[in-house]
């Protein structure tokens, strides 16, 4: 975040916003549980969540987030502290300790969240002050979800995150029975199969779609869930499902229906439906004038993602 600068614009008078890291992040930590949801899309679940006497050491801050995966949040204390090594080392505990986690996440937000709780995307989000060029090729060796933020805050008012690396790692579907790998197909299909059932139609739509998508911003990130492929950049911005026998795709975005003008068969407003996908308004793709028609609103939740 070196080069990035704000500054105040006050008629003729031009003043650069000094950017700091907070004091010891204790008060980042507080402010960030406070907002969890809204500054990171994740709801928040506990702090400084104890692993027990043979792990001997404490979370920053445990969540679940808005595809329904375990997060563990660690904030960098110190500079020499590992604060990746120490967050890999919880990421591993939190592996071990499935029914536990389920527990607290039927206390807090019940037994329908607690049963999606999808094991094979835990994500690991380390927040410092800075990160070396070190800490981002080490990330990028390990086959775990792990985003590193940096932060500033300018003045009483603005904190800034920058996600500066991130890594995906290879999808496991978790058996949460006998907590592990499912070998065996369910009868539900995946997103990933009602892909593979498409024709070349729908797929080059998918691609144009994906292409426009990707080339927002380097800071998009493609996830492939169970229901559907998540767009994301701190938070979900598309969501896509694909529907094979009847040729079409459906998108959901993050912009208010209240904000656009609703046109039947094109655009929904899902506020009160039930659907899998994060977003308040459903876009559907049957021909390809609907893919140009569709980028205005998904640029739109790209931009206040």
């Amino acid at each position: 975040m070196g080069d990035i600068k704000l500054f105040n614009i006050n008629d003729d008078e031009v003043s650069e916003l000094e950017g700091k890291s907070v004091a010891v992040e204790k008060s980042l930590q507080t402010l960030m549980e406070r907002h969890l949801e809204a500054i990171l899309g994740i709801r928040f679940l506990a702090t400084e969540y104890s692993t027990g006497k043979t792990h001997g050491g404490r979370i920053d801050t445990l969540g679940i987030d808005e595809n329904n995966a375990p997060v563990i949040i660690e904030y960098k204390r110190s500079t020499n502290e590992n604060v990746i090594n120490q967050g890999l080392y919880y990421l591993d505990w939190l592996l071990d300790h499935k029914a536990e986690f389920t527990l607290l996440v039927m206390r807090k937000y019940g037994n329908d969240v607690a049963e999606l709780i999808d094991w094979s995307i835990p994500r690991l989000l380390c927040i410092a002050g800075g990160f070396t060029k070190y800490d981002g090729h080490a990330v990028q060796q390990i086959n775990r979800n792990i985003e590193l933020y940096s932060y500033k805050q300018f003045g009483d008012e603005l904190l800034m995150l920058d996600l500066v690396n991130a890594t995906t790692a290879q999808t496991i579907e978790w058996d949460t029975v006998k907590q592990l790998p499912i070998s065996n197909k369910s009868s539900e299909k995946t997103v990933t199969e009602y892909f593979k059932q498409s024709d070349d139609v729908l797929k080059n739509r998918y691609e144009a779609i994906r292409a426009f998508l990707l080339a927002l911003g380097d800071d998009v990130q493609e996830k492939t869930l169970k229901h559907y492929i998540a767009f994301r950049r701190i938070k979900n911005f598309a969501c896509i499902e694909f529907h094979p026998q009847m040729g079409r795709i459906t998108v959901y975005a993050k912009v208010n229906p209240d904000s656009i003008e609703i046109e039947p068969g094109f655009t929904r407003d899902v506020r009160k439906i039930g659907h899998y996908g994060t977003g308040e308004l459903e876009i559907t793709i049957n021909n390809d004038e609907q893919i140009e028609k569709a980028k205005t609103y998904l640029l739109k939740s790209y931009e206040s993602s």
